[in-house]
């Protein structure tokens, strides 16, 4: 009778032990299968949490926050032993790289990071992470346990919780009691601007190198302190279309290894074996290239890892839709596809750790030893310490070391802005990467004069270097030099205390100068510029620069608030005791202009380009910080537009433009910004003087017989003749125009169409020009740098009392392009005044 106690109490509590280390699926967590409706975000988040708080092998960390407040996590699973020492491996990995000093520890696991959802309307890998965090976390599955003894995993199971949420919200609020597979009903019709991007309109998924949304920073942050040998970046498709996995689609950036290259066929391979075994669609090598550095799987490849995107159809598909084969796709088929490939990635990268492993730290020993590219120097001309900082700023986010200066102050380099090998005198502030660092892949990659493209056909822009992006000169040294300093002599400005000037200046050559106007109107301060350069005091001042003036601020603390805020920004203000000045046009003179506190408006709503939109709109509320009224497009026929003096009209369809309303508000003294197809929907239109340059007889003679005689095989590289998919052109400025003050007489602009302009007539500016031989970099058709010459892409038009701005190619390109910044802000604070 004891024995048979004894055997219930040991059964009862061996059952006991197996219970408490039972956890629960996503399923019985939720409380639905997964496939059965989309899980908002807070219960993807809760899961986690339960998971975290219930499994004895991961770590949840939650690393930073979205615009609209929502969490950003990331789940670290290892073994129950390697839990433990989790910061140990991190800062082996980073030892591995060479980013940390000391001994590496032999047979280091190997870290495996999946990422899902970067875009909001592709839903599906939020719903499979969950799965799959769930069969690596599960002890009772054996495959995924031994797979733990050697791997890490990472799962951020939302890049995009904004976005998502997005989605999911309108598609919950208009399904029917079960989902409506007609691909023509309402559910599969998502309402602008969309789930795909974030609050502020941004693709995510093309912001990791350059890191502009809050989003981005945090993950890049993190991703940087851990640097994993492996990473998936999980997206959807549209939904007629098969399963893709890598290996990727030429071209390849050439600095992308042959290991890189032939374990992404490895696992290519293993994921084929199961969607075989399945029965299950899929495709390889087509569409999705390695050549941008800012995407999911571009960045890590940059970065070490063998980078790779995963994409399901799905787009729109809600939680069923009949696809142009007939079939029906449904949620629950494509999260398991998700879940497959998931499984089978890190099941393999498990089977080859120690290879994987050691190729990493390969790749960063070739890049200190043996970096890429003929330049192992790069020195970045200080003429604008603003932009040199943010420069600096974006340098320092991507964990690539750089310093001021040389010892050796003559260098011989090529020069980005003339194209020709010179001499060069290196400043004290001058910045100065070498390029023998554990970066060096990354640098060369944002640094490279020309991107050499293997294959035009590409799924992105083509030319981004840094110099051009920020339009500072730079020059490539072939030589290997050290910086002299790792920071800057820059003094700070003195806060002025106690002053009573007559006037105080400021200069404008950047986005801070513009940072700085915005504070002091918000402030209620009236703010003046000059229209041309003067000198007083033994200071020089370009056009452009702004002048606080005691006149016209009657108001005793008039002193206290200019010096306070430029005190507060530590912005440099030069006082002057004097209206009388030495060279140039004095104080009071008609060419020193008041500048009124423009009332903005934003179009936005149906037909407009989202992304361009967000790009204007994250520009005025997060970086100048410049209150704006965004408006929908739709309703501009009972807006009342007198209540604003600039309208901003970004990238889209603009369909029955009422241009009759839009002239009469100009007349009026309004200012109309057109962007990009903003500029081609007036053209032809009553009162706006914009045409389209007209192609030559003959060219479109030849143009049409070779329209005629083609191959139907050639279609695809025929179209690439006339396609631009951002390229860099050099622009002629008028710099004495307020369009173009701050800048020099030239200017770089991203190119994404050939379209171009007729010059404007003679009561017109054409302040940007380009002429032949004005291609820089990037790939552009024949046809398209045929067509891109001597014509205008920036020009103003005076009509009535109000003027017309014409900005046909994007300044704020993903707010990257800094180089664009400041002529956009003189479009909305200068021109016109």
């Amino acid at each position: 009778m004891l024995k048979k106690l004894l055997l219930i109490f040991i059964t009862v509590l061996c059952g006991t032990s197996v219970f408490a280390q039972k956890i629960q699926s996503p399923a019985e967590f939720l409380g639905y299968k997964l496939g059965d409706k989309f899980t908002p975000h807070y219960l993807i988040v809760e899961y986690f949490k339960y998971v975290a708080k219930t499994a004895k092998n991961v770590e949840l960390q939650q690393f930073g926050t979205t615009n609209e407040g929502r969490p950003l996590i990331a789940m670290f699973i290892a073994s129950e032993n390697n839990i433990k020492r989790l910061e140990e491996i991190r800062h082996n990995n980073l030892r591995l790289a060479g980013i940390e000093s000391g001994a590496v520890t032999p047979n280091a696991p190997v870290i495996t990071w999946l990422s899902y959802n970067v875009h909001g309307n592709e839903p599906a890998s939020s719903e499979a992470a969950m799965w799959t965090l769930f069969d690596m976390v599960d002890p009772t599955n054996t495959k995924t346990q031994e797979w733990l003894k050697n791997s890490v995993v990472v799962i951020d199971p939302c890049l995009n919780p904004d976005g998502r949420d997005r989605y999911a919200n309108f598609y919950n609020s208009v399904r029917g009691l079960t989902p409506d597979a007609n691909p023509t009903s309402r559910e599969h019709m998502e309402p602008w601007p969309g789930g795909r991007v974030n609050h502020y309109y941004f693709d995510l998924n093309r912001d990791w190198a350059w890191q502009a949304q809050k989003e981005t920073q945090a993950r890049v942050a993190l991703f940087n302190q851990w640097l994993p040998e492996v990473h998936v970046d999980y997206h959807e498709q549209g939904y007629n279309n098969p399963y893709y996995f890598a290996p990727a689609a030429e071209p390849y950036h050439k600095d992308i290894t042959q290991w890189q290259r032939d374990f992404q066929v490895v696992i290519g391979k293993n994921n084929a074996k199961y969607f075989d075994q399945n029965g299950w669609m899929y495709f390889t090598k087509q569409e999705f290239d390695l050549l941008y550095p800012s995407y999911g799987d571009t960045y890590p490849l940059y970065n070490g890892s063998i980078g790779m995107t995963y994409e399901q159809g799905g787009i729109s598909a809600g939680l069923a839709v009949v696809t142009r084969s007939g079939d029906t796709l449904t949620l629950a088929q494509r999260i398991s596809h998700h879940h497959t490939t998931g499984l089978s990635t890190i099941e393999i990268v498990s089977a080859n750790a120690q290879k994987v492993v050691d190729e990493f730290k390969k790749f960063f020993d070739n890049s200190r030893q043996n970096p890429p590219g003929q330049y192992k120097t790069y020195v970045i001309k200080n003429d604008n310490n603003e932009k040199v900082n943010e420069l600096a700023k974006m340098l320092t986010r991507n964990g690539i070391q750089f310093g001021y200066g040389l010892a050796n102050k003559s260098v011989t380099g090529y020069n980005y802005f003339t194209g020709a090998t010179e001499q060069y005198n290196v400043g004290a502030n001058d910045l100065v990467v070498n390029a023998y660092q554990p970066k060096s892949v990354l640098l060369h990659v944002l640094l490279e004069p020309k991107t050499i493209i293997p294959d035009s056909s590409t799924y992105d822009i083509t030319a981004w270097a840094l110099p051009y992006a920020y339009g500072l000169k730079a020059y490539g040294v072939k030589e290997s030099y050290k910086p002299a300093n790792n920071s800057w002599s820059v003094v700070k400005p003195q806060p002025l205390a106690n002053t009573k000037a007559y006037a105080y200046v400021s200069s404008w050559q950047s986005v801070a100068d513009v940072r700085f106007l915005s504070a002091l109107l918000k402030k209620k301060i009236k703010v003046r510029y000059s229209e041309t350069p003067f000198e007083t005091g033994g200071k020089k001042f370009t056009a452009g620069s702004l002048l606080i003036t005691r006149a016209g601020n009657d108001r005793a603390d008039f002193d206290r608030i200019v010096t306070q805020t430029a005190a507060e920004m530590e912005h440099e203000l030069t006082p002057l005791s004097s209206g009388f000045v030495d060279k140039g046009s004095d104080i009071g003179s008609d060419d020193v202009r008041f500048i009124r506190q423009p009332r903005v408006a934003l179009v936005s709503g149906d037909g407009i380009n989202s992304e361009a939109m967000g790009e204007v709109w994250h520009f005025f509320e997060q970086q100048i910080g410049y209150p704006i009224n965004v408006i929908r497009y739709q309703d501009m026929n009972r807006i009342k537009l007198a209540d604003f003096d600039v309208l901003i009209m970004p990238d889209g369809r603009y369909n029955d433009l009422l241009s009759d309303n839009l002239q009469s508000w100009v007349r009026d003294g309004g200012k109309l910004i057109a962007l990009e197809n903003a500029v081609a929907a007036l053209v032809d239109k009553k009162g706006f003087g914009i045409k389209k340059k007209e192609i030559k007889k003959d060219d479109k003679a030849d143009a049409k017989t070779k329209a005629i005689i083609k191959l139907y095989g050639d279609r695809n590289r025929d179209a690439i003749r006339s396609s631009i998919p951002g390229a860099i052109f050099k622009l002629n400025m008028d710099n004495t125009h307020p369009l173009a003050f701050g800048l020099p007489n030239y200017y770089y602009s991203l190119k994404l169409s050939d379209d171009i302009y007729d010059l404007l007539g003679d009561d017109d500016w054409n302040v940007g020009t380009v002429q032949k031989n004005s291609y820089v970099a990037g790939f552009a058709g024949a046809q398209s740098k045929q067509k891109i010459n001597d014509g205008l892409l920036l020009g103003v038009q005076s009509l009535g009392r109000g003027s017309v701005v014409y900005i046909v190619d994007d300044p704020l390109f993903r707010s990257f392009w800094e180089n664009g910044k400041l002529l956009f802000s003189n479009a909305v604070f200068m021109v016109g005044q």
